[in-house]
């Protein structure tokens, strides 16, 4: 378990160096200033003091390595469009926003999506199964900004049930979070019901079952088992999804999270700004990743000796 660690912790900080690398190069391909018209009402000494500033005086090569050692150290440098404001301190104050609202998505995509999927799988009435496998394909088919922009309307702007602007009380968290959660909620759904209908064919549970055990704790103890083998191998795409998939989510409600702060550098072509959350969100996904393989790993054991113990 330690060697597979190792390895992947390497192949992440590999992949991690490769994204930092491509993504400098990148914006420096970019055509263009991100100080815009502010230069030309400049004077050159206060324009080649603020090039100076952020070391565009230099070379590229050179820049690359100043930037690698900056990174390296943890330092991003200062934005470019905020003066004064340094690029750690706007992620340290839009990420716990972002996490927050990633949060609330993830735990209300895994519950309903587990229950939804073992409604579909034991349901003996058709049109249940019907009616939940039509809701998790359309929540894969119709993209979240579409849920988003209906439910505000419907929710937000006809019936005035629900705020949709910006995190200031738990009802604001409500549609963004729903419109978050929608499309890994058919995910997860879809995944259970599919393990859990495999599950329950198996002949340990068949086993189980004639030894008198309740379907509660045949549910619980050893289908579920079975079930959340796929289910905690999608938990680490899905929180890298939550985190990094909420851009045009943030947008929409007027949220100040991590997504709102790259759409906005983006436009600004604020550079240390978008290098610094380009890497930030590579390195949450590599290490959702990671946590979400090792888990798996120590699940699987758990599982192959609950079937012997059954049979």
């Amino acid at each position: 378990m330690l060697k597979y660690a190792a390895k992947r912790l390497g192949m992440g900080l590999v992949t991690l160096f490769v994204l930092a690398t491509a993504t400098f190069f990148l914006m420096k391909a970019i055509p263009g200033s991100p100080f815009g018209a502010e230069v030309s009402q400049m004077s050159a000494a206060a324009v080649e003091k603020l090039y100076e500033k952020y070391d565009l005086d230099k070379s590229i090569p050179e820049q690359y390595v100043i930037y690698i050692k900056n990174v390296l150290h943890n330092d991003f440098g200062e934005s470019m469009t905020r003066k004064g404001i340094s690029v750690n301190s706007i992620i340290a104050k839009a990420l716990p926003i972002t996490a927050k609202l990633g949060g609330v998505a993830f735990v209300f995509s895994m519950v309903t999506g587990i229950v939804l999927g073992i409604i579909a799988a034991l349901s003996k009435r058709q049109w249940v199964q019907n009616s939940v496998m039509i809701f998790a394909t359309v929540g894969v088919s119709v993209p979240s900004f579409l849920y988003a922009l209906m439910l505000m309307t419907v929710f937000g702007v006809i019936l005035q049930w629900l705020p949709f602007i910006g995190l200031k009380t738990p009802l604001h968290y409500i549609l963004p979070a729903f419109s978050l959660s929608l499309y890994p909620i058919s995910m997860v759904a879809r995944l259970v019901r599919s393990s859990m209908t495999e599950a329950m064919k198996q002949d340990y549970m068949v086993l189980a079952k004639s030894k008198g055990t309740s379907p509660i704790k045949l549910i619980v103890k050893h289908a579920l088992k079975n079930c959340l083998i796929p289910v905690v191998t999608y938990a680490g795409p899905l929180v890298a999804y939550l985190m990094t998939g909420s851009f045009v989510i943030e947008s929409i409600f007027s949220i100040p999270g991590l997504g709102g702060e790259f759409v906005t550098s983006v436009t600004n072509r604020d550079y240390p700004l978008i290098m610094a959350l380009t890497i930030f969100f590579g390195a949450f996904v590599i290490f959702t990743n990671l946590v979400s393989d090792l888990l798996t790993a120590m699940i699987d054991p758990r599982i192959k000796l609950e079937k012997r113990k059954a049979a």
